[in-house]
């Protein structure tokens, strides 16, 4: 929030992001306070950076989430199919099945197999038969004929040990029949899982061991592959979930509980964490479900078709009209001709062909229904198309932003700090820093579009011109961003390449750039934050949004009052007090914490 005079800043608070000003003529202060006493702070020496450099490591804040590749999914899987295993004394295959109708939930699966029932109801939902020698235990997975049968699929006849069955020992098939019936089931997808003896009516279970017996080593791995999703996407836990990345073999594990929303993954998608669809801030999951089927879905093209056609009188067929006179013929076999103003026959209109002028004296000039559900599918067609035109334009730039990160990691980066003798060290990622902050806010502002289309204008009127002007305002300082990011770079290092520059001048035009630059991404990330969070509270009323219209001046003034809170707090000279700060993302409670600990060593 904006501050005034007489407010006092709590430097304790850790839910305050610090931004950077910059001044009219760009030239960077990054703790400038109103009456110029800490324009220096920024202007750190190399020295400075490296004592420093461990703060930056160790500073970071806690993370929310872990990511697992799908091998280390894989041996979880298995050290609890291993328990239930040894718990139950059944075959592996088994094991899985029974936890897997538990929702891979050992306790439950404990509770019901020693219950009441023994566990019937498990047996009967995995399909585990009785063995045949009577003593209560389960019969094997799988069997091989001791005698001469055919296959009761291709009818082939085969000798002793050529054939096989399932947990049943009743119906045996032959290795290329059982293979061709695993392959057909694993193309199915998932549903393989649940697979039973192919004889019908049969209810045994296809398990494990049989299909690694007889399946393929190409349909072995796919079906083992839905076996390790199966113990994400079935489980009972809500803290974990697979990236739904092109691709992604990551599962995601929350580490706050049910408080992760969003999430970046290694493989660089992002996405809600709760609905499993691309990351929608400040959008809710309902919202965003609701806008992706309304993309996917005919009612657009419907409104379409009754804003911009007209049926013929006779058959009904939908025409359209782009050009012409008004004389219309209907297509073939219909061939009806009528007049596309007033719909009626061409015939009647006698000499006034072209130039239609027929008038109803009871009903006037007053529009027809017809007339009036036009109107109003053109209108709602109009306003959808202006907000998906905006929103697949925001998608398509962070796409190329992302392309020119990609490039950036690929050589860019490096080429850049070779132009200007710079090491490629932590100090060089201010520009991916920049361009992760260019993709999150095109993001935001994408999703914003579908958060305000569903807003109702007539009781909402007046906080959605409020979130106008925020888009507006935001729109222009992100193009800024973007412009320092790309153009600024670009200039910048062909002057370097050029050689026109003496070297000293490059270093000071680097230093300049880097300041800037880092001032804007965080005064992107401060605003954005802020944008967000103020459209998922709800935005009572525009006088409580004040928060988000804090000026470069509002956010130096306050910085300013934080450096000189820590500089007395910490008895250090308010260079240093800046440096910490930023070093640790401009949290003060952090810091705080962090200096006054055992271990203060690393401030």
């Amino acid at each position: 929030m904006a501050s005034s005079d007489n407010e006092d800043y709590d430097y304790t608070s850790g839910d305050q992001d610090y931004g950077y000003g910059e001044d009219d003529d760009d030239d960077v202060s990054c703790c400038q306070s109103d009456d110029g006493d800490y324009g220096e702070c920024l202007e750190l020496e190399e020295e400075e950076e490296e004592d420093y450099e461990k703060v930056v490591r160790d500073s970071k804040k806690e993370p929310t989430h872990d990511f697992e590749m799908e091998d280390k999914v894989r041996e979880r899987q298995d050290e609890a199919v291993e328990a239930i295993t040894n718990l139950l004394l059944v075959p592996r295959g088994y094991a899985a099945a029974l936890l897997r109708v538990c929702q891979w939930d050992p306790e439950q699966l404990r509770d019901e197999w020693f219950g009441a029932d023994n566990g019937r109801r498990l047996r009967d939902a995995v399909g585990l038969v009785p063995s045949s020698d009577g003593g209560g235990g389960i019969a094997a997975p799988t069997t091989l004929n001791d005698r001469d049968l055919t296959c009761a699929i291709c009818f082939d006849a085969y000798g002793p040990g050529a054939m096989r069955s399932a947990a049943c020992a009743a119906h045996f098939y032959c290795h290329e029949c059982w293979s061709g019936y695993i392959r057909a089931a694993v193309g199915d997808g998932p549903r393989c899982l649940s697979l039973r003896c192919p004889h019908p009516g049969c209810p045994a279970a296809v398990a494990r061991e049989l299909v690694d017996d007889v399946a393929e080593e190409n349909d072995r791995q796919r079906y083992a592959t839905f076996v390790v999703r199966s113990f994400v996407e079935e489980g009972k836990s809500k803290l974990v979930r697979w990236c739904p990345g092109p691709g992604c073999a990551r599962a995601v594990w929350s580490t706050v509980g049910l408080n992760l929303y969003e999430v970046l993954c290694e493989c660089k998608h992002g996405f809600c964490f709760r609905c499993g669809e691309e990351a929608h801030r400040p959008a809710s999951c309902e919202t965003a479900r609701e806008w992706i089927a309304k993309n996917n879905s005919d009612g657009e093209t419907m409104n379409w078709v009754l804003a911009n056609t007209k049926h013929c009188p006779r058959c009904r067929r939908a025409i359209e009209k782009n050009q012409g006179c008004m004389h219309m013929t209907c297509s073939a076999p219909c061939r009806h001709e009528f007049c596309w103003l007033c719909l009626g026959p061409w015939k009647d209109h006698g000499s006034e062909y072209y130039s239609c002028s027929r008038y109803d004296k009871e009903e006037g000039n007053k529009p027809s229904e017809s007339d009036q559900r036009k109107e109003q599918a053109k209108a709602s067609l109009e306003r959808y198309l202006h907000y998906y035109e905006r929103w697949t334009a925001y998608g398509d730039a962070g796409k190329k932003a992302r392309a020119d990160l990609d490039g950036l990691e690929a050589g860019g980066t490096e080429a850049f700090a070779d132009a200007f003798a710079r090491p490629m060290n932590k100090e060089m990622e201010f520009i991916q820093e920049a361009y992760a902050q260019i993709i999150e806010c095109r993001r935001v502002l994408r999703w914003t579009y579908t958060y305000v289309y569903y807003m109702d204008k007539e009781r909402q009127g007046t906080k959605l011109s409020l979130i106008e002007y925020l888009l507006t305002e935001a729109e222009w300082a992100l193009e800024k961003l973007h412009g320092c990011a790309e153009e600024e770079r670009k200039d910048l290092f062909w002057e370097a390449q050029s050689g026109a520059r003496p070297p000293q001048k490059l270093q000071e035009m680097y230093h300049t750039y880097r300041e800037k630059l880092v001032n804007l991404s965080s005064i992107m990330r401060n605003y954005f934050n802020n944008l967000a969070k103020g459209f998922e509270d709800g935005m009572a009323e525009p006088r409580d949004c004040s928060f988000l219209l804090e000026t470069e001046a509002d956010l130096r003034k306050r910085q300013g009052d934080g450096v000189s809170k820590v500089t007395e707090l910490l008895s250090v000279p308010a260079g240093s007090a800046a440096a910490l700060l930023r070093h640790c993302q401009w949290d003060p409670e952090q810091l705080q914490d962090r200096w006054f600990s055992d271990d203060s060593r690393h401030c």
